[in-house]
């Protein structure tokens, strides 16, 4: 990490949350002061941290799916421990509050409740960082894959009149690289991409993790989306090919050039800060793509969104295409007339609450607007949280999505 403050922060939690789940088991199950316990507790933990880590510096050689499931179990332990923190955080704090109350040094009772509370809480907590583990668990097994439809239905007062009730489908975050060449997850993705029979379909970036022949064994599947419109697409930060050692710049140059001829297989019109209108009797609606651009400082800004602006005209309802959601507040939100934006990459990080009520995951910390609607005004920005997945193979919470957003006028 290029911030050794977040570094040492995670460090940090890391040897928190495990020291009280090792003190969380040995309370539970009445294990103080028996060393065989400790020495297979810590030998068995830092063994599976080892081979995790193995796992992730060594993914891009030998059995690279192996070693993604590797890697998950060391942070599907972690995500149990930190829940098991609270309950003993608070059980903590109890106990310094009566330790206080006793007058700052009186003896405790040696047995008796107090004992019993605290494994009672002990097993509480285990209980409670068992359904983070289930899920991730879950996750890696079914939730990758189990493709949701999303429907949202937007309003706008300048909606054309012949657009009224237009469906707008949007895929973004394929990362057709992870699949490793097993095309049946994107064949029933694409059989429900078709069943929703929409006006429009659209893919919002990172259609492959880092190289252009990722995709080419799902071509035959994504070229079977059917559409009356084209299908338009841009590229993500993923798409460039930054994250990998290349012998020359004419070799990544040539990468991004076959993945922008892939596109074109599948049939997709690749949209390079390019405007598209779409005509409805005397009506118009302007599709925009512009290539990545983030306000993060380690992702490209390669999209020229006044160009784009500029090419769109006058149609009075605008649909802007940009794969990173800091784009809209960073550039969009000047542009009035750009209505509707739609954005993927956050994938929700592929982990986290996902209620009707309640949302909550990692990446909101570095990404303000990051799943679902947001809105400022009459501006409309739809974060996407991806249909495939990256680096950890595994989806709890944020599921794979396909986003069918309905065009109402008020």
């Amino acid at each position: 990490m290029r911030n050794p403050i977040i570094l040492w922060s995670l460090l940090l939690v890391i040897l928190v949350a495990e020291v009280y789940g090792y003190v969380a088991v040995r309370t539970a199950f009445a294990l103080a002061g028996r060393r065989g316990f400790a020495i297979s507790y810590w030998v068995l933990t830092l063994g599976i941290w080892a081979v995790g880590l193995w796992a992730i510096f060594t993914r891009h050689k030998g059995e690279s799916e192996l070693k993604s499931y590797l890697f998950v179990l060391p942070l599907a332990l972690l995500a149990a421990k930190i829940v098991v923190i609270l309950p003993l955080l608070l059980e903590d704090l109890t106990r310094l509050g009566r330790w206080a109350a006793r007058g700052f040094g009186s003896p405790a009772p040696a047995a008796g409740p107090p004992l019993t509370r605290s494994q009672f809480i002990s097993r509480l907590a285990l209980g409670l960082g068992l359904v983070p583990l289930g899920a991730m668990l879950w996750g890696m097994v079914r939730g990758k894959t189990d493709y949701t439809v999303r429907r949202v239905v937007l309003r706008y007062p300048n909606l054309p009149a012949s657009f009224e009730g237009f469906k707008i489908l949007q895929i973004s975050d394929l990362h057709t690289g992870s699949f490793n060449g097993n095309t049946e997850p994107m064949e029933r993705a694409v059989a429900l991409i078709n069943a929703q029979k929409a006006d429009l379909i659209v893919m919002t970036g990172d259609l492959v993790n880092n190289i252009a022949t990722e995709v080419e064994p799902h071509i035959p599947a994504l070229a079977g989306i059917r559409s009356e419109l084209p299908i338009f697409s841009i590229l993500g930060n993923h798409d460039y090919g930054d994250y990998v050692q290349w012998p020359s710049l004419e070799a990544k140059l040539a990468n991004l050039q076959r993945l922008t001829e892939n596109h074109a297989k599948i049939g997709w019109k690749l949209l390079l800060d390019e405007s598209h209108t779409i005509r409805r009797g005397t009506d118009e609606l302007a599709v925009l793509g512009v290539q990545n651009w983030s306000s993060h400082p380690q992702f490209p800004k390669h999209g020229k969104l006044a160009q784009t602006h500029a090419a769109s005209g006058n149609a009075p309802f605008k649909l802007l295409l940009s794969h990173d959601p800091s784009h809209w507040e960073a550039q969009v939100l000047d542009y009035k007339d750009i209505d509707l934006t739609l954005s993927g990459h956050t994938h929700g990080m592929q982990f986290g609450i996902n209620l009707p009520f309640f949302k909550w995951s990692p990446v909101q910390y570095s990404y303000p607007q990051w799943a679902g609607l947001y809105e400022q005004g009459r501006q409309k920005l739809y974060v996407n949280v991806g249909l495939g997945y990256l680096g950890v193979p595994m989806r709890a919470g944020f599921l794979p999505e396909i986003t069918l957003l309905e065009l109402r006028r008020t």
